[in-house]
This record gives structure tokens, C-alpha cells and sequence, in this order.
């Protein structure tokens, strides 16, 4: 075993703690960044000018009226920027614009000494539209071949010989929905200036490196001239991994031209209006099976919607390609990706980051053709399970194949689910109007970022005279328990009890040039340099105590805060260690770095190992569906995920369970809309508070919810043998969507194969029953949109 992943005697890590800020958040003590204007003097408050239509070009901006508003401070516009004019990475995200690109784009903002100041200054000014025609749709969006971006093509085997060979072969289209994260802290920034012009951001980011470069460039400055922070977040989900830079930039420019502290917190409203969601998707596809229900080949198009500008749509869309196999060997694929210009918000990173949408696809697929293979969905998924030897449509090899069967297994034998479907199945017989289903399905997820640069990380951890350790890592905290594992972390690695560490809040003047806390790898990627600047700290003071043990360095061990010698009874308290290591002069702090070894990709030939593993699982899901209405409940879930060797059960149980309730959400109740009239409002997002959007609340959770950890699942390579666990989860969900299609499929004829929107809210579950009970009626030729070519 690697040292990386090999775990000394008695470790911190793989106690089940609870979340390290546990106490404060349920206390209301925890500080997030918009607290900390209470206790900042001279603030002023920032407020948006939002133009409410869809497309047009500003032919007039006037802030006279504005400034005459009592307490209206300043009006920031496009000519107050000494740098550039830019809030994004791509260099297509005006901070302020000059032409309108969604409904609600910010074009202007106004400071002042209270927030409803700047809120009637904001409603004060004066903005003249040549308004232009908008597309708003994915369907406008194709149909205008309105698209912007990469257009990258995933190729493997020969997909015309791969349908030549096919005895089945199928077409069908498929939309799905776009997703708000909906994260329980609004978008927040906190700016000001010190008295040599540094400026400092307080900033609810995932991205503090990123936040940084942005705010520096629009602000004209060098990075070593700003530093951000990032307390925590109350809830990111890769919503303020890119989107959060121009708010930052905002309070920073304003900062910078008064003089005072500036402060920006977006309402939930302006929230819902002004930041991007998770992509919603169209997908067209022809697929063909052999006499045995085997994939032979994959001809695909997904098309992203990606709102007004670039934002992550890119790295998205190739997630999406990567992972349209899921756990399944497709020996000829051809799938296309591209990126719609729409005129709405720029969508952006969310938990799963394209992987949820491209493995949707291939499980929409499998649930709709398993009955026109006259095969249960579930006999259908587990023909084609990856086996050993073989490799993804990128040329990635799968390694431990085998744990894409073992999860299965296990939630099979956990849930008892042979017993069960006897059970479902005399029920059904016994309830004309009322149907229940159990769905099982596996998920297989790439853990690094798609952009190989990113997968570094970096940490200082800094040991006090008195013993006491304090860490800095590039991660940021948002609620997984990421601060937590690290706390645990280095206890392992200095071989000291948990209390001894304390963990400070991330910022770019203690660790540099980050990642950011994004692609389920921030464990993995702080974990292994916390370990590695540890370790550094550890050997200095292992040459101390082999000094005062009389011993050779190797032959001392520190544990639970003691170090001995091998073979001997003498002992040294860990504080005396590091007291008579201060006395000697040795170095008690140390930088540690860590770069994911091993990948490579070629982002124009679509090939290469962009991943270094593989995280599985498996849920099954019950519902129960109402022929009446199409409401369901979900009656039980089981699932067995695996985490490798965990780093903190508790904290990773709870992101299993959180990540299935958010992709259940996602998948069944998150229904976005927008006005698509041809009216005024066009544009408009209709869902724009919790009253009219629905997220997933204590009703909605499953009665019953059984989450295990797999065991002996040690990942080799990876710190203390423990794998990503944020995002893979989310895709568990899949299951619950297969078991209402296969519900709704139950109030019709045996082996019809059923259409289930996406998100299949009762609505559509309804129509999904409606079409299984018309199914043994004739039908015109050309009404279904899935086809046995």
C-alpha cells in the first residue's frame, strides 16, 4: 500500500465525528459573510439595477435621479472600472454591460447608507432599451442554431458496424430541466480597502483564488494586492464556484472608490434572477442492443443550455460526455456535445457538474427500451455492467469493475428486494388504482477535474510552542465536513489527539493559486497536502525525539500525543516535544502541496485518463403512485456507496443521504419556468421564490432510508485510502425516477414501454399513466417519440 493511503496506528480519520461547526450552525452562532457587516463600521450597502427584458442594446443610462435619493452614496457603472470591464474567466461577462442579456441582468449598481437607500436609488435610475429579439428555449435555441463554445466529439469503436451488428435498434429524444441550488445563503460579498490600498473580500465562494483574480483585474491591481476569505458558506452545491467573482468585484470596485467598506447580499429573489442554475439538457439518440439485450452501439447528441455567456458550460458538456456510459460498456459510441446561446442566466457548475446529465440519458434509455427487449430494467442494466479489461468510449480503463456488481449485491441482499417484488407484485394485483414499483440502479463517477491543472492542492499548518497545531488548507467549507476531515486528517498524521488542531478559515494569503472546493476532490486534494505538510513537521520532530529518546529516528512512534521509542518504555509528552524542538531551533511550520499523479487527457481528440478513480453505488427506491392524481410517496431507499476507506462515516453518511434527496429534487419535484410569450415579460424566470419553486422538504423524504458505507474498499493512491463522496451521490436519485416509470408502466399492458418527463412532478406522472393505459389501444403511426428504427 502507498504511504498515501496507509493509515498508522490508532488514526483520527474513520471516527464517526460530528461536523466540526456542528454546535454553532444549530446555535445560530456560526458566522457567515454577510454577519460580519454588524461588526464592520461605515458600510454601505450595494443594490442592483436589474433591466427586466430578455435582449437589448442600452442606448441610455441616467443616474441623476439616483444620486438625488436620500443616503445614495455613488452609482457604480462601467466607467468607474480601472481594469476590466470582465467577471468571468472567459472574457464574455461584462461586470457592467452594454447590452442586456437576460431578464434581470444587472447593469448598474447603487451604494448606500442603508440597503433601502440603494434599493430606491437602484428603482431610480433611468435605462433606455433598444430591445432585440431573445431566445429563451433549448428548442429556439437549436432550431436558430444559436450555439456558442466547444463542440466536442466523443468517438469509440465503429458505430456504423456497431448498428450493422445490432439486432435492436432505437431512437428517441429526451429534455430535462435545468436546477436552482437554492443554497440556504444568498450570494455575499464584504469589501474594503486598508491603509496601503490592499484590499480584503470577505466572500461566500467555493473559488477563493479564482475571486481574487477577478476582483484584482477588474480593480487594475496584481493579485498579491487582494486577499479574499471565505468564512463558510451556508450551501454552495457549485453555484459559487464562478458566479460569486463579480459580486466580489463589485463590493471591491465600490470599496475602492469610496473609501468605506462595501457590502453586496442578493435577496432571494435577485438570487433566483440573477445566477445561473444547473444546465438543463436536450438530448437526441439512437442506440442498438444485440438478441441479448447487450449495447452494441451509441449515436448521440447532447445540447446544453447555457444561458447569455461560457461560465463552466464547457467543462460541463465534457463531464456530461465522459459519463453518458454510467456503468455500462458501450464498445461503439459517437456522441456529440454542444452549447446553446440562450437569453438567460448563465448556467454554471452543480453537484455532479454535467456527469448527473449524461448519466441520466443512458438510464432514460435503458428504462424505456428494457420493456421493448422484453426485459426487467434490472436484468437490462446488469447484462451490461463493465467488466475487467474493458475502458470508457475516452479510453479511460475501468479498475475495480468488480465493485459496480458488489454495491448491487449488497443493496440487493440489504433490502431483501426479491421478497419485496412478490410482495409489489400481489399488491398491484390487488389495487386497480394504486401501483407500486422498486427500481434498482448503479451509478459510476470520475473523481478529478475535467481540466487536469486544477488537481493540486495545497495547505500550511503551522505547530505553536505550547503544542497546539493550526491548519490552513486551500478548501473551502459550505457545510460537507470537508474542515472536519481535515481536522481529522492531520491528528493522523502528527499522531495527536483532535483537540490539539484547530483549522483557520481559508484564505489566498495563507495557501495560493487553489482549486476550487469543486469536483467531490477537495478531500482528496487538501487531505493528501495537509498529510504531506504533516508529515514534513512529523520527521523534524521524530529526529527531536530519537535525540531524547536515544534512539534513531525511524524507531520512535508518536501516538494518542506521545512519542516512544520501539522495544523501550521511555516516553516523551507530545507538548514537551515540541517545546524542546522550539529550543533547538527546528522549524515548526511547513507548506505541504499534493498533485493527483497519473492523468492525462487531449481535450481535442476527446481521449486520454482524465480521472484517477471511480466512485460506485447503487440505490433502490419503492414508490407508491396514485392512478388518480400521479402524487406518490417514496416508501423506502436502499443504498450501498462506496467511499473507499471512509475519512469520517458520520460526515459521509449524511452527504450520501443529502445528495439523494438533492438528485430526488432534482429529478422529480424542480420544476423551473420561465415566460416564453411573446409578451412583455418574456424571459422572466416564473419560479422565482420557494412558493413557486418546490424543493424537497421532510415530506418528500423516503420513510424508510438505509444508507451503507461499502466495506473493504480501500482506494489505493488516495489519502488513507478514502474516496470522493459530494457529488456521486446526487446520482443514486435515478432510482426513484425509474421506479415511477415503472409504476406508471404498471397501470397498463405488460411490456409497454413508458415516457417519463424529467422532472416527473405528479403532473407528469400522471400523463406517463395515462399513456400506459392507453398503450394496448392502436395508435396512429409517428406518435411516439421513441422508435424501433
Amino acid at each position: 500500500m502507498s504511504q498515501l493511503s496507509q493509515r498508522p496506528e490508532k488514526p483520527a480519520v474513520g471516527l464517526p465525528l460530528p461536523h466540526e461547526s456542528a454546535n454553532l450552525h444549530v446555535t445560530g452562532a456560526a458566522l457567515y459573510t454577510d454577519d460580519l457587516v454588524h461588526r464592520t463600521k461605515d458600510v454601505l450597502h450595494a443594490h442592483p439595477v436589474q433591466v427586466m427584458k430578455a435582449h437589448g442594446r442600452i442606448t441610455a443610462l441616467r443616474t441623476g435621479a439616483a444620486l438625488a435619493v436620500p443616503g445614495v452614496v455613488r452609482v457604480l457603472t462601467a466607467a468607474d472600472v480601472p481594469g476590466v470591464n470582465d467577471a468571468g474567466m472567459k472574457h464574455d461577462e461584462p461586470l457592467f454591460p452594454d447590452t442586456v442579456m437576460f431578464h434581470g441582468h444587472a447593469v448598474a449598481w447603487v451604494l448606500g447608507e442603508t440597503l433601502e437607500a440603494a434599493r430606491l436609488g437602484a428603482a431610480a435610475v433611468e435605462v433606455e432599451l433598444d430591445e432585440q429579439p431573445s431566445i429563451v428555449t433549448l428548442a429556439e435555441a437549436i432550431a436558430a442554431e444559436s450555439f456558442h463554445g466547444a463542440r466536442p466529439m466523443m468517438v469509440a469503436g465503429d458505430v456504423d458496424a456497431g448498428f450493422a451488428d445490432s439486432v435492436h435498434v432505437f431512437t428517441g429524444e429526451f429534455q430535462f430541466s435545468e436546477q436552482e441550488h437554492f443554497y440556504l445563503e444568498t450570494h455575499a460579498a464584504l469589501a474594503h480597502i486598508d491603509e496601503a490600498g490592499q484590499v480584503f473580500v470577505q466572500s461566500s465562494t467555493q473559488h477563493p483564488s479564482e475571486t481574487q483574480e477577478i476582483v484584482a483585474h477588474v480593480l487594475g491591481l496584481h493579485s498579491h494586492e487582494v486577499t479574499v476569505q471565505c468564512l463558510r458558506m451556508g450551501g454552495g452545491f457549485g453555484g459559487k464556484e464562478m458566479q460569486p467573482h463579480g459580486f466580489a468585484a463589485v463590493a471591491a470596485l465600490g470599496a475602492r472608490l469610496t473609501g468605506r467598506p462595501v457590502r453586496v447580499r442578493l435577496n432571494r429573489t435577485q438570487d433566483l434572477t440573477m445566477s445561473g442554475k444547473r444546465h438543463g439538457f436536450h438530448a437526441a439518440w439512437k442506440i442498438g442492443f444485440d438478441a441479448e439485450g447487450r449495447i452494441q452501439a451509441l449515436d448521440a447528441t447532447l445540447t446544453a443550455d447555457g444561458g447569455w455567456s461560457l461560465d463552466l458550460s464547457e467543462p460541463v458538456v465534457a463531464r456530461a460526455l465522459c459519463h453518458i456510459d454510467n456503468t455500462y460498456w458501450i464498445p461503439h459510441a459517437r456522441v456529440a456535445g454542444r452549447i446553446a446561446k440562450t437569453h438567460k442566466v448563465s448556467n454554471t457548475a452543480f453537484r455532479g457538474f454535467g456527469g448527473p446529465q449524461g448519466m441520466l440519458v443512458i438510464e432514460d434509455i435503458m428504462g424505456r427500451c428494457a420493456p421493448l427487449l422484453g426485459l426487467d430494467p434490472t436484468e437490462l442494466r446488469e447484462r451490461n455492467f463493465y467488466r475487467e479489461g474493458q475502458h470508457t468510449p475516452y479510453g479511460q480503463p475501468v479498475t475495480h469493475p468488480g465493485r459496480i456488481s458488489a454495491v448491487w449485491e449488497q443493496v440487493k441482499e440489504n433490502g431483501g428486494l426479491a421478497d419485496r417484488r412478490r410482495e409489489i407484485a400481489a399488491f398491484n394485483a390487488a389495487h386497480p388504482h394504486t401501483k407500486r414499483a422498486l427500481a434498482l440502479t448503479g451509478i459510476k463517477f470520475g473523481i478529478s477535474f475535467n481540466l487536469t491543472a486544477f488537481n493540486q492542492g495545497g495547505a500550511l499548518v503551522l505547530i505553536y510552542k505550547d503544542g497546539s497545531v493550526l491548519i490552513n488548507h486551500g478548501g473551502t467549507e459550505m457545510g460537507q465536513g470537508l474542515h472536519t476531515k481535515m481536522i481529522q486528517v492531520a491528528a493522523t498524521a502528527l499522531g495527536i489527539p483532535l483537540h490539539k488542531v484547530r483549522l483557520a478559515p481559508t484564505r489566498t494569503d495563507k495557501v495560493p493559486n487553489t482549486s476550487a472546493t469543486a469536483a467531490s476532490a477537495g478531500a482528496d486534494l487538501n487531505g493528501a497536502a495537509v498529510k504531506n505538510a504533516c508529515e514534513q513537521l512529523r520527521a523534524r520532530l521524530l529526529e527531536v525525539a530519537g535525540t531524547q529518546l536515544g534512539v534513531n529516528a525511524p524507531d520512535v512512534r508518536i501516538v494518542d500525543g506521545v512519542a516512544r521509542a520501539l522495544g523501550s518504555d521511555r516516553e516523551l509528552a507530545w507538548d514537551d516535544l515540541v517545546r524542546t524542538a522550539y529550543l533547538q531551533r527546528v522549524q515548526l511550520s511547513a507548506a505541504g502541496f499534493y498533485r493527483t499523479e497519473g492523468l492525462h487527457w487531449d481535450a481535442k481528440a476527446f481521449r486520454g485518463s482524465p480521472f484517477k478513480y471511480f466512485a460506485h453505488g447503487a440505490a433502490a427506491t419503492e414508490v407508491e403512485v396514485d392512478g388518480f392524481t400521479g402524487a406518490y410517496r417514496i416508501r423506502r431507499v436502499d443504498i450501498v456507496h462506496d467511499v473507499g476507506d471512509s475519512l469520517s462515516p458520520m460526515i459521509d453518511i449524511g452527504q450520501v443521504e443529502g445528495g439523494f434527496v438533492q438528485g430526488a429534487g432534482w429529478l422529480t419535484l424542480e420544476d423551473m419556468r420561465w415566460d416564453t410569450g411573446d409578451g412583455p415579460n418574456r424571459g422572466r424566470l416564473l419560479t422565482q421564490a420557494a412558493s413557486t419553486y418546490k424543493l424537497p422538504s421532510f415530506s418528500e423524504m423516503p420513510e424508510e432510508f438505509h444508507v451503507t458505507l461499502l466495506t473493504n474498499a480501500t482506494e489505493e493512491g488516495a489519502v488513507y485510502g478514502s474516496k470522493a463522496v459530494g457529488e456521486p451521490p446526487l446520482m443514486l436519485a435515478f432510482s426513484v425516477r425509474e421506479a415511477l416509470r415503472q409504476a406508471a408502466a404498471a397501470f397498463g399492458p405488460a411490456g409497454a414501454a413508458v415516457e417519463l418527463a424529467s422532472p416527473a412532478t405528479p403532473e407528469a406522472v400522471y400523463w406517463a399513466i395515462e399513456a400506459a393505459r392507453a398503450a394496448g389501444t392502436p395508435r396512429p403511426v409517428g406518435t411516439s417519440a421513441l422508435s424501433n428504427a
